[in-house]
């Protein structure tokens, strides 16, 4: 017997990577004998091998190079500590883009980077990088806003630096919209989840955006204008300390210039934001944040001219306006966070944060308007609208909390509690009358009647009680590796006195039998626990529409189940993952709304259940050598039953495909090139202050081009060597954008026009046409 050939050696150490930090779940494997294993969270490894004369060992992991080692009769016990470079490292505006590790949760990892040049309309990047992930759509490109999976734009949850963020709520428009509080000069890394979440995550029905600012090491900068705004960052740190400052400024004139609507457009959106991070040792630490915004929209509309319609059957909607509106959106946000850190993976984390708003709607705008067939010039419809608007509204919102975290072996640990104290008031009145060839509507003989009214007049103070467990547990069987993350959310509210117990469990598979393959699963309840909008539960009397709060209001519920896996290969001699997601939810104690524009006006009551389904598909990689690139494409189906019947939800959106491309020219990295691109179902909509029976109607597709070309004026390293002045500048960049480069006319909402045989005509509000947009940054 061969005794040489059953001898066996054990072989282990550390993989690491070229930072010096531990990566985990890392393949290593002894070639042509079959045995393989990954890291644990510390990066190491051990396995056990036959001992021949050569002995091949292979550290591979998506994104990273692979290393191998030979042995030549390895003895019984060897260590190997080893470094995997990232594959493909490229600096790019001095930020390292590195290869993304392996998926094995709901929550998918982003670059901030991928958000630095692109075109980018609201000014707001990180969200519109997110709209282009699989199961995300927008129909708006003058706003943040978006929907994930058959949800509203409030069943999306935001995280800063753990902290939950909040949004002003009177805002009805797109065009009112100012910069979110999400710097993307100040991120260090990008979590998103569609679906399927932790317990440690808050109480929303669809999706989690988790964002972790930076701590700079040294002295950064970054300055950039456009015509759209311009925007100011500095950072500096070492050891104990960092600061972060920036200022921004957003202006959306030129964009709104292109729309139907002419008029003189002021809006004004300023930002200020600064964080401070403290770490005198390492048992303590301090971070603190702060956010001043101030955003004003003035708007003197003067003539609009509308053509709708087929080749057939085309119509002219002409408007001459008088009157103005005037918004004024204050918003002030505050965070800390004291940590006491026991050892490098066990800390305890006390927070407190606040959150006031201050927001103002005032308009009087008076509309004169000719309704006629464009071929014939014969007039359908006649008449006077006012619409008149006095909205204000003040929310405060404390919240102080307590975070652990630990790991035990292969289990992380994690435990928190919240005590949340909320403050908001309402004082809001507004009307609008229409008057169509002589006679007021509704049309009453002895009395003038307004069409639409609403007051309302309500504050509200409540107090929020949350807590969460959750342990994550890796472990590994003959099938391979697992992650399985299970946990529980408690949340109590005193308003309506509901407490909510909220189970989550997901579990991620690396097979033994391929590395190339990952999967997962995930369900859980999910609860949407109501927030001002929710509960304002609007009575008609008289024609007079009021609003009260709803005490006897539920949270809607929203079961998750979701099944997806991730394909890694390689093509081209590039890595590639094509991403699948199988997802259904079954949603209870729904509060019914409409959706104008991205304003959503609830029902205030618990009135129907429903579900939504679908299937997401992503295609990730490097179509170019150091850039990344991305083709989604989802189709879905999301319905309640109201009142008996199946209709609908107002974000049914059976199909959207999102491109996302970047590409440098052949021969050169100063030439970069980067196009977003759009296409998605419309949807359902129906005429205003109607039930939702009679919103069976559907809008056309949103389809829409951006396309961003940047130009590296200066970043070469051997003119920075010879210049003095040139050594403090990194990169400058000029960049030229074309807004809907096909300038394709979208159809953003609709104004119904109404004559005295009480016909509607329904004429689409556009949006935003061609239009071109010059930018210059510089990097210091």
């Amino acid at each position: 017997m061969n005794t040489a050939a059953q001898k066996r050696s054990r072989i282990f150490g550390t993989v690491r990577d070229d930072r010096g930090d531990p990566i985990e779940l890392a393949n290593v494997r002894i070639q042509a004998q079959g045995v393989r294993t990954v890291t644990n969270l510390k990066g190491e490894y051990s396995l056990y091998c036959s001992s021949r004369d050569t002995v091949v060992v292979i550290y591979s992991l998506i994104g990273y190079e692979t290393r191998r080692r030979k042995l030549n009769s390895p003895s019984d016990s060897v260590r190997i500590d080893i470094i995997l470079p990232s594959y493909g490292q490229t600096m790019l505006e001095e930020a390292t883009v590195k290869g993304q590790g392996v998926q094995t949760g709901t929550t998918q990892k982003i670059k901030p980077t991928d958000s630095k040049l692109m075109p980018s309309t609201t000014g707001n990047a990180v969200e519109e990088i997110i709209a282009t992930q699989a199961g995300v759509s927008t129909h708006n490109e003058l706003s943040s806003q978006y929907n994930v999976r058959g949800g509203a734009f409030e069943e999306n949850c935001v995280y800063l630096n753990g902290i939950e963020v909040y949004r002003p709520m009177l805002i009805r428009s797109g065009q009112q919209e100012g910069l979110s509080i999400i710097n993307s000069d100040m991120v260090e890394s990008i979590g998103f989840s569609s679906g399927g979440f932790e317990a440690r995550y808050g109480d929303r029905m669809s999706s989690v955006l988790d964002i972790i600012y930076k701590r700079p090491e040294k002295f950064e900068a970054t300055a950039a204008a456009s015509m759209l705004g311009a925007n100011g960052y500095i950072g500096w740190g070492n050891k104990h300390v960092s600061l972060m400052t920036s200022i921004r400024y957003k202006t959306t004139r030129h964009l709104l210039g292109t729309t139907d609507t002419n008029g003189e457009y002021k809006p004004n959106f300023l930002d200020y934001q600064a964080v401070l991070s403290w770490r005198p040792n390492q048992r303590w630490s301090l971070d603190m944040m702060g956010n001043i915004s101030d955003n004003h929209y003035n708007f003197k509309p003067q003539d609009r001219e509308t053509k709708f319609g087929t080749l057939y059957d085309a119509k002219s909607f002409k408007v001459y306006f008088d009157g103005q509106e005037k918004d004024n959106f204050k918003t002030l946000f505050g965070a800390a966070t004291l940590t006491r850190h026991f050892n490098p993976q066990t800390f305890l984390a006390l927070q407190a944060s606040s959150f006031a708003t201050q927001e103002q709607e005032t308009y009087d705008i008076q509309g004169e308007y000719w309704l006629n067939e464009a071929t014939t010039q014969e007039q359908l419809g006649v008449g006077t609208y006012m619409e008149h608007a006095r909205n204000r509204l003040k929310a405060n919102v404390f919240n102080l909390g307590l975070r652990f975290r630990t790991q035990v072996k292969d289990h992380t640990l994690q435990a928190g509690v919240d005590w949340r104290r909320e403050h908001i008031r309402e004082n809001a009145r507004e009307w609008e009358m229409r008057d169509s060839m002589g006679y007021s509507l509704p049309a009453e003989p002895d009395r003038l009647m307004l069409i639409y009214s609403q007051r309302s007049q309500n504050e509200l103070t409540a107090n929020r009680l949350e807590a969460y467990t959750q342990d994550a547990w890796r472990f590994k069987t003959d099938i391979g590796l697992f992650n399985l993350t299970y946990g529980l959310r408690l949340a109590h509210w005193d308003w309506n006195k509901e407490t909510l117990l909220s189970p989550r469990l997901s579990l991620g598979l690396l097979p033994s039998f391929s590395n190339n393959w990952t999967f997962r699963f995930a369900t859980g309840f999910y609860y949407q626990a109501p927030f001002y909008k929710e509960l304002r539960d609007t009575t008609n009397t008289a024609g007079i529409f009021s609003v009260i709060l709803n005490k006897g209001i539920k949270s809607q519920r929203s079961i998750h189940f979701v099944l997806g896996s991730d394909y890694t290969f390689r093509m081209l001699g590039r890595p590639f993952r094509f991403t699948t997601e199988i997802y259904y939810k079954a949603l209870s104690n729904l509060i019914p709304y409409s959706i104008d524009n991205v304003r959503i006006v609830y029902y205030g009551k618990n009135l129907s259940k429903g579900y939504a389904t679908g299937i997401d598909f992503k295609l990730f990689g490097e179509f170019v050598p150091g850039t990344d690139s991305w083709i989604t494409f989802s189709l879905m189906r999301t319905k309640e039953k109201l009142n008996g019947i199946w209709l609908p939800r107002p974000t049914d959106q059976r199909y959207n495909l999102s491109l996302y491309f970047t590409d440098y020219f052949p021969g050169t990295d100063r030439w970069r090139l980067t196009l977003k691109a759009a296409f998605a179902d419309g949807l359902p909509f129906g005429p205003p202050h109607t039930s939702r029976e009679r919103h069976t109607f559907r809008a056309p597709a949103y389809k829409r081009v951006d396309i961003g070309m940047s130009y590296r004026l200066w970043g070469d390293q051997k003119q920075n060597a010879q210049r003095t002045w040139g050594r403090a500048v990194k990169n400058v960049w000029l960049g030229l954008d074309a807004f809907n480069i096909m300038d394709i006319k979208n159809v953003n909402s609709y104004y119904w026009v109404t004559d005295i045989t009480n016909t509607q005509y329904a004429v689409p509000n556009y949006l935003t046409g061609r239009q071109i947009n010059l930018r210059l940054s510089i990097d210091f």
